[in-house]
């Protein structure tokens, strides 16, 4: 059994900011991430709204220089799922697909999933003309047409980047107007390779081995339309990855895990951080600074307590 001051459970902007500052702090930590380091944002391509961030940086390039800091002041990192998690007396002890660790304090950085939209075809085409990320897949449909799911801001930031490699984007929102900042909105509609359905969902979604086309239905008529498209990319919301912790800490309605302003649970020694925790904008910069806040009181919890 591998020993540590420190488990993060998550390799995110607030799992390696946690490792970060966990590490400045001289705390032996390791960061459990069974993803690629970066969590969501190594699937973003634009970064404009973190403060510092270079001229053209994407969310890969970030993700690679924060986990290179965590490495240079001693962090570990291991790619692995993490299967359970118990306390006993004051220790921790979890087990991976890999290993079993003890620890003196953990942090919740898991983030959240994308949600589904739950029609007909989304998951017999998964993979298959369904995708849930735009950076990751893009590509795939270049010159092709595509439908973009949702009205938020990654829907019409995921929506303007598609369109530099499809032909036409359509963006499909269930109401009449969209949820995106202001700002976000402007650019959209300016695109000229955007068409934008409001008052719709999808009722299904089509093909013969590949996507190619969805049912929609009109919330306020019920009128049926079919679309033609070679792809589509959902964005409309996420789910906590909150399920392994629902016995140890206090879980909202939705999932998400609830922390106060040091980021402490109901559960002593666990701390959360980033997406998965209870709180209005869940954008880069907050789980960065969520995650500090966790190593930090993390640091001091282990110091009342242990030494």
């Amino acid at each position: 059994m591998k020993t540590y001051d420190l488990v993060i459970i998550g390799g995110g902007p607030a799992g390696l900011s946690a490792g970060l500052y966990a590490s400045r702090a001289k705390l032996k930590n390791i960061v459990l991430e069974k993803g690629d380091a970066g969590g969501q944002l190594a699937t973003t391509n634009d970064i404009d709204n973190y403060p510092g961030s270079a001229e053209n940086t994407n969310g890969p390039a970030l993700s690679q220089r924060m986990k290179d800091q965590c490495v240079e002041f001693g962090s570990e990192f291991a790619k692995e799922e993490l299967l359970s998690i118990e306390k006993k007396d004051k220790l921790f002890y979890l087990k991976t697909d890999k290993n079993e660790y003890e620890a003196k304090s953990v942090v919740i950085a898991t983030g959240s999933n994308p949600k589904e939209i739950g029609c007909k075809g989304e998951k017999e085409f998964r993979g298959m003309g369904v995708s849930y990320c735009a950076t990751c897949d893009g590509f795939f449909f270049k010159d092709l047409t595509v439908a973009v799911i949702g009205g938020g801001d990654s829907a019409l930031e995921e929506g303007m980047f598609l369109t530099k490699l499809a032909k036409k984007v359509y963006v499909v929102h269930r109401r009449d107007e969209f949820r995106a900042a202001k700002s976000i909105q402007e650019k959209a509609f300016a695109n000229s390779k955007m068409e934008f359905i409001y008052d719709s969902v999808v009722e299904e979604i089509k093909g013969d081995g590949v996507v190619n086309g969805i049912t929609l239905k009109n919330v306020k008529t019920g009128e049926l339309t079919n679309l033609s498209v070679d792809g589509v990319f959902v964005f409309v919301g996420y789910k906590p990855d909150s399920t392994l912790f629902e016995d140890m800490v206090e879980i909202d309605e939705i999932g998400f895990i609830i922390g106060d302003e040091e980021m402490k649970t109901k559960m002593e020694g666990i701390f959360v951080a980033g997406d998965v925790r209870q709180k209005m904008l869940k954008q880069v910069i907050t789980a960065a600074a969520d995650g500090a806040i966790a190593a930090v009181s993390a640091e001091k919890y282990i110091a009342r307590v242990f030494e």
